[in-house]
């Protein structure tokens, strides 16, 4: 930089001139930034060196700009390094090792090329896309070790990197759901990022409701002579849980639905002081008089007898008449009941209409007495 140049950065009447116009837009403010220092360092330059000393003005303006320049270069670098730790502080935050698949998410490191070192995620082919690759490389089903021979080889056969060192870690899965519904407490949806154990799911999904059937079903998409097909399997829940049999505590991979159905119902209405409808469980019967304990009991005026409305194979409702005084007073057999059976206990009309008969003649008693009383 000569004198003439100097000369024409500052205005000769020894006031700064105003940066010139650069166009720059908000991403341009590190560049403005710089031009302010430089102008500010000018005016204190002006201020504190002698007029006449021209030589000595410029040599001391010209090593503060270089120091200003300096500076923030170094500062823009510090930056960099700085987000690129954090970038990194989230690649390597790697989960267990799982065979990938689509839109699971991974951070690649290439030993040297900071252009290829990044985060990518896998596409609905089962397929990532590297710079300066033509052709997408197939990771589907592969664990980390495996992605890193097969992005090296893609590498060396494109003619990018001659012996490239790559690292893959996984960042997020996104191809493992397990879907817990039904009859429990707090339905959701996790990824699988280790094989998990079917009671540790369900106690994720809050535990069982108390209206919960008596089976478990578990089923999962699988390839079977090259077509896709539903297994499913049924586990008893009082095996799995009283029982705790190890056998059915079956580990999820990923991809699996859990389905805790809710318990078939039996109803009764009529005479009972809490009619409504109860669960019942598959693998326990039901009879009659659970069932009365389950509604708290008969009502006062309840009938002798009962009837039990049931929907046949063939669709048509049938009716069956149950004693049930004499179940009450234990001279007939207890029935049990089927699944969406319905028990109804009439009203004792009869027996009602004599009592409120006796009443009414109690009331009316009452008064005449309490008449007489008064009057003699």
């Amino acid at each position: 930089m000569t004198l003439g140049t100097i000369r024409r950065i500052t205005a000769p009447t020894g006031t700064p001139q105003r940066p010139p116009k650069t166009g720059f837009k908000r991403s341009s403010a590190p560049v403005m930034t710089h031009l302010k220092k430089i102008a500010a360092i000018q005016l204190i330059s002006r201020k504190t060196v002698d007029p006449p000393c021209h030589w000595g003005r410029a040599v001391a303006r010209v090593a503060a700009c270089w120091l200003v320049m300096a500076a923030s270069a170094y500062g823009q670098q510090s930056e960099r390094a700085v987000a690129t730790a954090s970038n990194f502080d989230y690649a390597y935050s790697n989960l267990p090792t799982q065979p990938v698949g689509p839109d699971d998410l991974l951070a690649l490191s290439v030993y040297d090329s900071p252009e290829l070192t990044r985060t990518v995620r896998v596409d609905a082919d089962g397929n990532i896309r590297l710079p300066m690759l033509k052709e997408p490389i197939q990771v589907r089903g592969m664990v980390p070790s495996q992605l890193e021979s097969a992005i090296a080889r893609a590498l060396t056969k494109g003619n990018v990197l001659v012996d490239p060192v790559v690292t893959v870690t996984i960042v997020e899965y996104q191809s493992r759901p397990v879907n817990v519904v039904g009859a429990v407490k707090n339905p959701l949806v996790f990824q699988a990022t280790r094989p998990i154990p079917l009671l540790d799911a369900i106690a994720r999904a809050g535990g069982i409701r108390e209206d919960a059937g008596s089976d478990i079903v578990v089923s999962k998409e699988a390839m079977q002579d090259g077509k896709p097909t539903r297994i499913t399997q049924t586990i008893p829940v009082r095996k799995l849980i009283d029982n705790a049999d190890p056998s059915l505590n079956v580990m999820l991979h990923g991809g699996e639905e859990v389905l805790v159905p809710e318990a078939l119902k039996i109803y009764v209405v009529g005479n009972v002081k809490k009619p409504g409808a109860y669960p019942i469980r598959s693998d326990e019967e039901t009879t009659i008089l659970q069932l009365l304990a389950l509604s708290e009991g008969l009502t006062p005026y309840s009938a002798k007898v009962a009837y039990v409305y049931r929907r046949a194979p063939g669709g048509a409702k049938t009716e069956v008449p149950v004693e049930l005084g004499k179940i009450m007073k234990r001279k007939s057999p207890d029935v049990p009941l089927q699944a969406n059976d319905i028990l109804y206990i009439p009203d004792n009309k009869g027996q009602r209409l004599t009592a409120e008969t006796i009443d009414r003649l109690a009331g009316l008693g009452t008064a005449t007495a309490t008449d007489y009383i008064i009057w003699h």
